[in-house]
């Protein structure tokens, strides 16, 4: 999808050196069509590199997709100038009276606190109430996904003994499941966190249902059964070298962090790791703006219907 961006975003040129469709502001007005609705709270401190690689994954197609990057009001960033929040960034406040196609939670570096102890959570919790009144489906990935299962459904994160990262192998459950259109039956993802959902939690909730795991890293991904909510727990939008900062990152601050699993070739840090995500990943957010979002969407997002109405 043609992406509609503000001209100076720092994505843009990363995106179109990639043959990646986007679309400036200008262009956009002289096309007499209804765009797509995409709000991206992003929840990273690596602000920029998060658009980029949300950004990347929303484009290539014929529909025009209008973003809105969203920001939290009571968290102050110390990696993002606040220039570009400044300029790019609206918060919850300025948008809560307007509706949304569809929404992207990203992850977020709190795994270490409670829920309630994050310095945002009640603006956050707000935040996801709204999705269930003003956004026909809403996409929740790593720690925002552990956040909305257990705002909603009172679902529990669990510590885990070391670290989970690397590239997994994971199973596709349900292959009817229009989120898999074209996938094959095993598919690669990225994880990084220290904590899980475990599985016999969600499967207390008729609400839900698990639509793909790893032998490895546990339940991958978790959706409602009308569609209006999908939860991931690993990062298909990661780009190739994102876990390898993360590694050296964690290895400057003097923390002795596991090697990624199954990254490196060779286990060798040195080699550059081998890209085998990103044709699932591309196919798994295409399918989601088109099944779950363009297909279902009313025309007129005001008359978007509370919560249970697309069951099948």
């Amino acid at each position: 999808m043609p992406i509609k961006i503000p001209t100076d975003l720092p994505a843009r040129l990363a995106l179109e050196n990639e043959n990646i469709f986007v679309m400036t502001d200008e262009r956009a007005m002289t096309q007499d069509i209804r765009p797509l609705e995409i709000g991206i709270v992003n929840l990273m401190p690596t602000k920029i590199a998060t658009e980029t690689q949300l950004l990347r994954l929303l484009g290539n197609s014929p529909i025009q997709v209008n973003i809105t990057l969203l920001r939290t009001k009571e968290h102050e960033s110390k990696n993002t100038p606040a220039l570009h929040l400044e300029r790019f960034y609206k918060t919850f406040a300025e948008i809560e009276d307007k509706s949304f196609d569809g929404m992207i939670l990203t992850g977020a570096p709190v795994e270490h606190l409670s829920y309630e102890e994050v310095d945002y959570w009640d603006e956050l919790g707000r935040l996801m109430d709204y999705t269930r009144r003003h956004v026909y489906s809403t996409l929740y990935i790593c720690w925002a996904a552990q956040a909305g299962l257990f705002h909603f459904f009172d679902i529990p994160k669990y510590a885990l003994p070391k670290k989970c990262s690397g590239i997994f192998t994971h199973q596709v459950l349900h292959p009817e499941c229009r989120l898999f259109r074209g996938f094959d039956d095993i598919f690669y993802a990225p994880h990084s966190r220290h904590t899980e959902i475990r599985a016999e939690d969600v499967l207390k909730v008729g609400e839900l249902r698990i639509l793909a795991a790893s032998r490895e890293a546990g339940l991958a991904i978790v959706e409602n059964r009308d569609h209006s909510q999908v939860f991931i727990t690993g990062h298909l939008e990661y780009d190739r070298d994102t876990l390898d900062i993360e590694y050296h990152r964690d290895i400057d601050r003097g923390l002795n962090p596991c090697m990624p699993e199954h990254y490196y070739p060779n286990d060798n840090p040195e080699d550059i790791p081998n890209m085998r995500w990103r044709a699932h990943a591309h196919l798994f957010f295409t399918n989601w703006l088109n099944y779950y979002v363009y297909q279902e969407t009313p025309y007129l997002l005001n008359t978007i219907p509370n919560c249970a109405h697309r069951v099948e």
